[in-house]
């Protein structure tokens, strides 16, 4: 397939096209008159067998909401666009803004995708309308299936190199995106155009003509990077980290440029993989690296004596990941051994994590905990699954356990475990949308899953 940008596909797909394993279902054929009935279906529990005549499918009736996206070159990362339609919105159908970054086999076509997804109904209709629809004229079904439609609307920004990562931020009236170029240098776009262009077929043929620039550009880095997060509390003010192992803090000025401090933060030894500001104290920031170590920065002090705190071999392995709690002390961390750890910072002098989650079967790629839930966090890995966790559920000794299930299989899932979603492809990325509770957004190779489940 041509990567060009005029090739690159945009569409909806309808959520029965989803593959989330949520059962298993024996598999003989329907259309064979002659042909067994088939097996009930079962709950798929992770590191049950199946058999040679069994396929995992999708149980529709765990979401309230699943959709899937698919932009032709595959999206390493993306971030929410913050919109101005309101905060917990729980009503359908559902309207989501995001920026997301291409990885195209040839540098030069890359892009950055502003999307609408709008017209995101439920899953699941519930209200009753069954036996209505019976009666109803096969057309008139047929025009409300359409009606009921996901809708994508795109505006295409061109990017030199692979974007690696991409992080947006409303400042003012405006939404700005930082984006990491493989060809080491961090962007800085002002998506009001492009915004402007998902919203409206007239100034999008008009912004079709026009070519985007970025408003500011650093190329000081030494090596490509990955790490990068704007801080919540400090307008315009970003931190980034490359893989050589430095890490630089850029303050906004009043010309609508930053200011990028030359002198990185010292302490790590290996690529810088992941930074997280502090949601409520403005100079901290936490970064995590190859080196295996997890660190808490002031960035008030000198870069030479910035490094506050280090939890020396937070994993066995790479920590790809970090996420800072919003309204607990927490941040959590997955690496490429699998584990998803949970540090308490009151205790982070100890070394040791509060929590230790062992579920993923490969790299842990992306962590974040629910903007709403204090207890609730998303994972993600190379293993294909997104698992959502609820760290207040203890086990309950006195359960039942259904006869039908792997009891040794059971008993070795953490009750914390809420929920497995699969279906993608090598999983690089998940968000919660803030603006709408409970919804998950994720990006893979296989393209993007936009869901909400009935455990959160």
């Amino acid at each position: 397939m041509d990567d060009g940008n005029e090739n690159i596909s945009m569409e909806v797909v309808e959520p029965e096209d989803a593959e989330s394993d949520m059962s298993s279902d024996s598999g003989s054929d329907a259309e064979d008159d002659t042909a067994e009935p088939k097996a009930p279906k079962e709950v798929y529990l992770p590191g049950t067998k199946l058999a040679d005549d069994e396929e995992l499918v999708c149980d529709e009736s765990a979401y309230v909401m699943l959709h899937q996206a698919s932009t032709g070159a595959p999206c390493l990362s993306f971030d929410v666009i913050p919109d101005e339609l309101g905060s917990g919105r729980q009503s359908f159908p559902m309207t989501a803004y995001i920026v997301a970054g291409t990885q195209a086999s040839r540098a030069h076509v890359n892009n950055l995708i502003v999307m609408k997804m709008s017209n995101l109904h439920k899953t699941q209709d519930n209200d009753g309308d069954e036996d209505e629809e019976l009666e109803d004229d096969q057309d008139d079904v047929t025009d409300r299936e359409e009606l009921k439609k996901p809708q994508m609307t795109c505006a295409l920004v061109k990017h030199q190199g692979c974007v690696n990562r991409v992080r947006a931020r409303r400042l003012g009236n405006s939404v700005y995106a930082a984006s990491w170029s493989e060809l080491g240098r961090v962007n800085i776009w002002d998506l009001t155009q492009p915004l402007q262009a998902v919203e409206n077929a007239q100034l999008a043929k008009q912004y079709e003509q026009s070519e985007a620039r970025p408003v500011f550009t650093f190329g000081g880095h030494q090596q490509e990077g990955f790490a990068i997060d704007w801080s919540p509390s400090a307008d315009g003010v970003l931190a980034t980290g490359d893989c050589r192992r430095d890490i630089h803090v850029w303050t906004p000025v009043e010309d609508g440029t930053w200011k990028v401090d030359q002198r990185p933060l010292a302490g790590h030894s290996q690529s810088v993989e992941d930074l997280q500001w502090s949601p409520n104290e403005r100079s901290v920031l936490a970064s995590c690296s190859v080196d295996k170590t997890i660190r808490i920065w002031d960035c008030r002090a000198s870069p030479q004596k910035a490094c506050m705190l280090t939890c020396e071999d937070a994993h066995q392995s790479d920590v790809n990941v970090i996420s800072w709690n919003r309204n607990e002390p927490f941040i959590a961390s997955g690496g490429d051994d699998g584990y998803l750890h949970i540090w308490d910072l009151r205790q982070f002098q100890s070394k040791k994590p509060i929590a230790t989650f062992k579920h993923h079967t490969d790299h842990i790629t992306t962590v974040e905990w629910s903007p709403a839930e204090a207890t609730v966090l998303a994972s993600g890995g190379d293993d294909d699954q997104i698992a959502l966790w609820d760290l207040a559920v203890e086990k309950d000794i006195d359960q039942a356990v259904d006869p039908a299930q792997n009891e040794d299989v059971l008993n070795k899932l953490p009750p914390q475990l809420l929920f497995i979603h699969q279906g993608q492809k090598e999983i690089k990325e998940l968000h919660w949308h803030p603006q709408l509770p409970g919804v998950l957004l994720s990006t893979a190779h296989s393209g993007f899953n936009i869901f909400r489940t009935i455990s959160v």
